[in-house]
């Protein structure tokens, strides 16, 4: 028996680590393992390979102003480094490590969502032809 499951926003289910077909099953098996399949609907979740987009976001949008911030108390106020041992080092840890888990589900849900797969390459492609132009005589 197939069930028709509706077209869940990778957004809402993703965030969340949901199951990108049902919303209902869990995702993640531990804080980044992907589980095998849904326990809820059986989707297999061998399609899911976000590779290192999570990294990257997190390292363009979270981790750069982290550490901007740490130079900054360091050159505003030159602590010692047990001050950076309780501020910089957790708000640079924090910042690395919250966001990676509702990036990673939020991008296999986006896979999911709009069909991504691994590129291929058309051999049997054959680029169109530009017609000839016209040369209009007065």
């Amino acid at each position: 028996m197939t069930m028709e499951w509706p077209p869940l926003p990778p957004i809402q289910t993703g965030l969340r680590g949901l199951c990108p077909q049902c919303g209902q099953g869990h995702l993640f098996d531990g804080f980044l393992t992907v589980k095998p399949k849904c326990e809820v609907c059986g989707l297999d979740y061998s399609f899911a390979d976000p590779a290192d987009g999570p990294a990257f976001f997190v390292i363009c949008f979270t981790c750069v102003p982290a550490v901007a911030v740490a130079c900054w108390i360091e050159v505003a106020y030159s602590p010692s480094i047990w001050v950076h041992l309780f501020t910089s080092l957790p708000l640079v840890l924090l910042a690395c490590l919250l966001p990676l888990r509702p990036l990673k589900g939020w991008l296999i849900n986006s896979q999911f969502f709009f069909k991504a797969e691994e590129g291929k390459i058309d051999r049997d492609y054959v680029r169109p032809t530009a017609p000839e132009p016209r040369i209009e005589h007065d």
